[in-house]
């Protein structure tokens, strides 16, 4: 069986196809269903190159971008255009971990006769399959949870036949096909998807509830703990809270130099999904075109870290965490 064929089926979906990258796959995806004059309404939780990618190249191709909070149900309303053809949305988002509830706005896109594109590589499809709540296309960063060993570039889309046969052949104009090499090692990688994820979500877990009683941490960002603000969407559409957690430091960008310092298990690095346990720090990569002033409006402020938590005994974790908070 295809790694796609099989991607395809843990999805629920009719076809997928694995390219290059995650931020091939995104372009892919908005490509095979937006032509020049299209107008796309994207929420504003994504991830930063994706913002650049619409911001910016879109433009250039003439498809026009919207951006919303997208809790505010009337804000895609009112952004909605005669133009426009697809809606955008990752959950959960990064790094925040809010979780988004799909069915109202896949209600809007049924409605209008829009797409509905959704980045799930957070969730993946054992957590999450965005397809059985209203989706039409779904985007996966296969460099993180689906390939899982952090040694991999890769992406992959998910969606009908008619979709995907769009998707392989802007692939080959773009030069976008993933390497063999890669798609080996992505294989390799989902043969285990199941049993890491589950790891992820229960070690994960643990690493939150400890955090959210340390009083050097100003907020934990979790959605499995009951004071997230979409804990509950996140209880009914999740089938687990995955491995992913933001934390705030007390003591701002000091403070977090020296707690990154400190860590021996723990690494500190900017990409997640992998077997190791990654700290990186957003106002350094994802947001790092924010001001500080930027940042903390949008809820990063200097001193929030990211926890990709790997597969590492929750214990031994904690102790590291803990003896790095020591040295504070």
């Amino acid at each position: 069986m295809t790694i796609a064929k099989r991607l395809a089926l843990l999805e629920g979906a009719e076809a997928a196809v694995f390219v290059a990258s995650g931020m091939g796959a995104t372009a892919l995806a908005h490509l095979a269903v937006l032509r020049p004059g299209d107008h796309l309404i994207s929420s504003e939780w994504v991830y930063g190159t994706t913002h650049k990618l619409f911001q910016g190249e879109f433009g250039r191709l003439g498809i026009d971008v919207s951006f919303v909070d997208p809790l505010e149900a009337r804000q895609w309303k009112r952004a909605l255009k005669k133009t426009t053809r697809a809606i955008f949305v990752e959950t959960p988002t990064n790094p925040l971990l809010r979780v988004l509830d799909l069915e109202p706005i896949a209600a809007l896109c049924k409605t209008e006769g829009l797409a509905l594109v959704v980045d799930s590589t957070f969730a993946t499809p054992v957590n999450f399959r965005p397809l059985e709540h209203g989706a039409d296309v779904v985007i996966h960063s296969a460099t993180k949870y689906l390939n899982g060993h952090s040694d991999v570039i890769a992406g992959a889309v998910v969606g009908s036949e008619a979709v995907i046969e769009e998707v392989k052949k802007l692939m080959r104009i773009w030069g976008q096909a993933i390497d063999p090499m890669a798609a080996w090692l992505v294989e390799r990688g989902m043969k285990t998807l199941v049993v890491r994820v589950e790891r992820h979500n229960q070690t994960a877990l643990a690493v939150a509830q400890w955090c959210s009683q340390q009083p050097q941490f100003a907020a934990v960002h979790f959605p499995g703990l009951p004071g997230h603000k979409d804990h509950e969407v996140a209880k009914r559409i999740l089938n687990g809270f995955g491995g992913m957690l933001g934390v705030e430091l007390k003591g701002g960008t000091r403070a977090s130099e020296r707690f990154l310092r400190a860590l021996t298990i723990a690494a500190h690095a900017p990409s997640l999904g992998g077997v190791e346990t990654l700290v990186s720090e957003p106002r350094l990569t994802s947001h790092a075109m924010l001001s500080p002033e930027e940042r903390a409006q949008a809820g990063i402020p200097d001193g929030f870290l990211r926890f990709s938590i790997g597969l590492e005994d929750a214990d031994d974790l904690i102790a590291d965490f803990a003896q790095a908070l020591a040295q504070l």
